[in-house]
C-alpha cells in the first residue's frame, strides 16, 4: 500500500517492496517516478517514516511549507 506524504510542499509516496525494502516515489504532473536518491532503512516501521522524511528533507522547509504531513 502506498503511503503519500506532503514533504515540505512536495508530494512523495512510500511503499514496501516485495523484498521488504522501502521504496520512495516522487509525484508530479500525474506521474510518479522512483526516487533512487532516497533510502529509508528497512528497520523503520510505517509510523517512523514521516519523522525520517522530515529529518532528511528539512532544508526544503519554508514559511509556506513548514512540515511533513501524511496524506493517506
Amino acid at each position: 500500500m502506498m503511503i503519500k506524504f506532503d514533504v515540505f510542499g512536495r508530494c512523495m509516496g512510500v511503499e514496501r517492496s516485495e523484498s521488504g525494502c522501502w521504496q520512495v516515489f516522487y509525484f508530479g504532473e500525474g506521474k510518479r517516478r522512483l526516487a533512487n536518491d532516497v533510502r529509508i532503512p528497512e528497520s523503520l516501521d510505517e509510523a517512523e517514516i514521516e519523522r525520517y522524511l522530515a529529518d532528511l528533507f528539512h532544508e526544503l522547509a519554508s514559511p509556506d511549507y513548514p512540515t511533513v504531513k501524511r496524506l493517506t
